[in-house]
């Protein structure tokens, strides 16, 4: 849980920054302020660091744990319909990192776990946080199926409170924990809770 904290953390400096950066014209939806800008960022970022290590991420515990994650992203508030299926689906095979395995593995494994949510949320949630734990024991993986998460919950510029609980479980899954890969204090809190 603290992970999350820590990036939630970074979205508020990139919302600042973002902010100090712009002359007093608004940009975006009404209401909305920088904070689309910040989480188009945030995604941005992620998805920089998990291309930096593609030639890693080949395992299949890894491929396994982001087809759940993407699974619980996807089906978060109970309900998975079909154009927000394709849509996620659209979205794994075209995530780089992810271009690592055939696109017929990503599917079947996206889709038996959106088919367990859809039938029973609870049961398939447990399902699917036991296939995502099967990435704990390298911690590269680990972060890299959560920066995964992020990637697609914030795709759409919004991650739903259902989307942060599921990342949230996740981190507490993966034993994420900002004391064991922060020890950079001068790095930005994102960068230091989510490097190699």
């Amino acid at each position: 849980m603290a992970m999350w904290d820590r990036i939630k953390d970074q979205a508020k400096g990139l919302q600042q920054q973002a902010q100090a950066g712009r002359s007093s014209g608004g940009h975006g939806r009404p209401g909305s302020g920088s904070s689309g800008g910040s989480k188009a960022q945030l995604v941005s970022a992620l998805k920089t660091q998990l291309t930096s290590l593609k030639t890693e991420l080949k395992s299949g515990a890894y491929r396994d744990a982001s087809m759940a994650m993407c699974a619980l992203v996807a089906a978060a508030d109970g309900n998975v319909d079909p154009a927000e299926r394709q849509h996620v689906e659209s979205l794994i095979l075209n995530n780089d990192v992810l271009q690592n395995f055939p696109s017929e593995q990503l599917r079947q494994r996206f889709n038996k776990h959106v088919d367990q949510l859809s039938f029973n949320f609870q049961q398939g949630k447990t399902e699917a946080l036991q296939e995502i734990a099967k990435a704990a024991k390298k911690p590269t993986e680990a972060r890299a199926v959560v920066q995964t998460g992020f990637v697609v919950a914030g795709a759409d510029g919004y991650i739903a409170p259902a989307e942060e609980q599921v990342l949230r479980e996740a981190c507490s899954t993966l034993n994420l924990s900002p004391r064991s890969s922060a020890s950079d204090a001068t790095s930005p809190p994102l960068a230091a809770m989510l490097r190699p």
